[in-house]
């Protein structure tokens, strides 16, 4: 097996950090990774690819190792790439979202869909008045479930909820959508959170 040279190894991190910088300001403005065709030849390779473009024409030492000059066991592009890096980035966000909050008392928002490849899932908001009394709502998660049945969604937010280290005895509030397995006065979320 063949061991990196220094080099190597400072190009790898250069390709990586450019990688991570691509992400996370896609990320911030709420933009699209992919795109329809990201073959070479496509004028358009979607914003994550674009950006590396970009970056690499106003910076010649990160066109050197990105895209076409970079080894292609190494590119550092792949869809599996960002993901990883975006769930990387969205543990970060969580982990700082449960330090804001503390354990003062919180509300919770959450309302069911499905996505394009009709999968349950569930959005989770955390409402909270912070440390300089102002009311602050912050996106939590998306969490993916085997169906939207009330009893699925209590066992699936109670896991979250517990797995952060939140307390549900500072869980002050409860919004729901209108749905039945929401809000419903017999077995709906919200009723069962209660008991």
């Amino acid at each position: 097996m063949e061991v990196a040279s220094d080099r190597d190894k400072e190009r790898n991190r250069l390709r990586l950090k450019t990688s991570i910088a691509d992400v996370r300001w896609l990320t911030f403005q709420s933009c699209s990774f992919r795109g329809h065709d990201e073959t070479p030849q496509s004028k358009n390779r979607g914003n994550f690819i674009e950006m590396l473009k970009l970056l690499a024409e106003f910076n010649p030492e990160i066109a050197s190792v990105v895209l076409e000059n970079a080894p292609q066991f190494a590119k550092y592009t792949s869809p599996d790439i960002q993901k990883e890096l975006l769930s990387i980035i969205a543990m970060k966000i969580r982990k700082h979202i449960r330090e804001e909050i503390g354990y003062s008392k919180f509300s919770i928002l959450v309302d069911e869909t499905c996505d394009v490849a009709k999968r349950e899932q569930m959005a989770l908001v955390f409402r909270f008045v912070d440390s300089d009394g102002i009311l602050q709502e912050r996106f939590f998660d998306l969490i993916h479930v085997k169906n939207t049945k009330a009893l699925t969604l209590k066992k699936e937010l109670s896991n979250v909820l517990s797995s952060c280290g939140f307390d549900v005895q500072n869980l002050r509030g409860q919004g729901y959508d209108g749905a039945s397995n929401m809000k419903g006065e017999l077995n709906g979320l919200q009723t069962l959170f209660l008991k």
